[in-house]
C-alpha cells in the first residue's frame, strides 16, 4: 500500500507538472509568444540582465571594429609601410597574449563590475587621444603606436572579467544560448563595423571614426552598471600569493582533463589553422586574382564573417539540443575539408560559398568549446582560466600569422592554408571531449 501510494503521489506530481507546462504554453500562445527551448538564444534574451549587457557589448564591439579597420588604412596612408601596419596590429592584439593572465587574476580577486568600467573608460580616453593625434597636421606615428598599445593593454585587462561575467547573467541551463549570442555579436561587428567605418573614413576622416568609437564604450559601461548581477567583494584573503597565484590558472587548467583538452585544442587550432584569416588578402590576390581594395574582396571577407556569425548563432538555435562534444569533432573535420577547398579554389565563384561555410564551421567549433568550458568552471576560478582561453584564442593567432607569413614567403599561401587544414583534421581526432568528462548533450 505504501508503494502504491508513493506511485500515486509521483503520478499526481507528474500530471501537475505537465498541466503547469501546458498552462504556461497556452498562456504564451494567448499572449502571442512562442515558447522557447531552454539553452536557446531566445531563452538567453528572456533574461533582462543579459540582454542589457549584450546590447551594450554589441554597440561597443561595432565601434572597436570601426577603429581596427580604420587604423590599418590610416597607418598605411601615413607611412606606406606594411611593417608599421603590422606593428599597429600587434599593439592591438599583442597585449592579450602577454597580459591576459594578469586580467584573469584581477577578475577572480576583485569586483568584476569595477574592473570592466575602469578598463572601458581607459579605452574611451585612449580613443579620444588617438583622435587628437590623427587630427594633427602631421600625425606622430610613434604617438599613434603607443596610444594604440595603451588601448590594447586596457582591453587585455578587461577581457577576462567581461567573459567571466556572462555566466552570472543567465541560469546555467541557458548558458549556451548566451555564449552563442555573444559569439554572434563579436563576428557580426566585424561586418557592420568596417562597413560604417568605410563611410565615415571616406568623409570626415580617421579622427571622426576614433571619436565615434570612443563614445561606443559608454554603451558597454552603461550595460554593466544598469544590469544586476553578483559581484565579487574583493579584498578577500588568498591562499596563493605573487607569481604562484598569477600562474594558478595554468595549474588549474592542467589538473583538469577536460579544461586541458579544450585549451590545447583551441591553442593548436588558433596557431596552425586560423592564420589564413589575416593572410586572406594574400590568398585572394595570388589564388583568386582579386584586387584587395575591391568590392569583390570585401564581399569575400564579409561572406566568411557572416558564416562565422551564423555558426555561433546556430549553437543557440538549430543545434541547441545537439551534443557540443560531437559538434566540436564534426565541425573540425568539416572545417578541414572546407579549408582545403578554399586553399585550392582558383575561382571567386567557388571561393565565396566555401568562405561562408568555413566561417560557419569555424565558429560553431569555437562556440561549442567555449560553452563546454564555461559550463564546467566554477565562478571562483573562471576569470583565471578564461584568461588562458583569451590567450589561446585571441593571443595565439597573431603569432601564427607571423609564422605563417614567413612560411608563405618560402613556400606558398596554398601550402600554409593546407597545413592548417591537416592540423584541424588531426584535432578532430584529439578533441574527444566526451572521453574526458564533457556531457553528451
Amino acid at each position: 500500500m505504501i508503494v502504491g501510494g508513493r506511485q500515486e503521489v509521483e503520478l499526481a506530481g507528474a500530471v501537475d507538472s505537465v498541466d503547469e507546462a501546458q498552462a504556461e504554453a497556452e498562456e504564451a500562445f494567448l499572449e502571442g509568444d512562442v515558447p522557447y527551448v531552454r539553452g536557446s538564444a531566445r531563452a538567453a534574451l528572456a533574461h533582462r540582465n543579459f540582454t542589457i549587457v549584450w546590447a551594450g557589448l554589441s554597440a561597443s564591439n561595432i565601434g572597436t571594429w570601426m577603429q581596427n579597420f580604420t587604423l590599418a588604412a590610416f597607418g598605411w596612408k601615413l607611412t606606406h609601410s606594411a611593417g608599421y601596419v603590422g606593428l599597429l596590429g600587434f599593439a592591438q592584439l599583442g597585449p592579450i597574449l602577454l597580459l591576459s593572465t594578469v586580467g584573469g587574476l584581477l577578475a577572480d580577486a576583485f569586483d568584476r563590475r569595477r574592473i570592466i568600467v575602469s578598463m572601458q573608460i581607459g579605452q574611451l580616453v585612449g580613443s579620444l587621444v588617438l583622435a587628437l593625434l590623427a587630427a594633427a597636421s602631421h600625425p606622430s606615428t610613434v604617438g599613434i603606436f603607443f596610444c594604440v598599445l595603451a588601448i590594447g593593454v586596457f582591453n587585455a585587462l578587461n577581457a577576462p572579467a567581461m567573459v567571466a561575467v556572462i555566466p552570472n547573467l543567465v541560469p546555467r541551463e541557458d548558458l549556451q544560448g548566451a555564449i552563442s549570442l555573444n559569439s554572434m555579436q563579436m563576428n557580426g561587428s566585424r561586418v557592420i563595423g568596417p562597413a560604417l567605418a568605410g563611410v565615415i573614413y571616406a568623409g570626415p576622416g580617421a579622427a571622426a571614426v576614433f571619436v565615434v568609437n570612443a563614445f561606443t564604450y559608454l554603451f558597454a559601461v552603461a550595460g554593466v552598471v544598469v544590469a544586476d548581477f553578483p559581484t565579487r567583494p574583493g579584498g578577500e584573503a588568498q591562499p596563493e600569493k605573487g607569481l604562484q597565484r598569477l600562474l594558478s590558472g595554468f595549474r588549474i587548467a592542467w589538473a583538469d582533463r577536460l579544461v586541458r583538452r579544450i585549451l590545447v585544442t583551441v591553442t593548436t587550432f588558433s596557431f596552425f589553422s586560423l592564420s589564413f584569416i589575416y593572410l586572406m588578402p594574400t590568398l585572394a590576390s595570388e589564388n583568386l586574382g582579386m584586387n584587395t581594395k575591391s568590392i569583390a574582396y570585401a564581399l569575400l571577407f564579409a561572406a566568411f564573417a557572416l558564416g562565422a556569425a551564423l555558426g555561433a548563432l546556430s549553437i543557440g538555435t538549430v543545434l541547441v539540443r545537439r551534443s557540443k562534444a560531437m559538434i566540436v569533432r564534426v565541425g573540425l573535420a568539416s572545417f578541414a575539408v572546407l579549408l582545403s577547398g578554399f586553399a585550392l579554389a582558383r575561382s571567386p565563384a567557388v571561393a565565396y560559398p566555401i568562405a561562408f561555410a568555413v566561417g560557419l564551421c569555424y565558429f560553431a567549433v569555437i562556440t561549442s568549446l567555449q560553452t563546454t568550458l564555461q559550463a564546467h568552471l566554477t565562478d571562483d576560478m573562471r576569470g583565471r582560466v578564461m584568461a588562458i582561453w583569451m590567450m589561446a584564442f585571441g593571443g595565439t593567432v597573431p603569432v601564427g600569422v607571423l609564422v605563417g607569413g614567413a612560411v608563405t614567403e618560402w613556400t606558398s599561401i596554398t601550402a600554409v592554408v593546407l597545413a592548417g587544414a591537416v592540423m584541424a583534421l588531426l584535432l578532430a581526432l584529439y578533441a574527444n571531449l566526451s572521453a574526458v568528462g564533457a556531457p553528451d548533450h
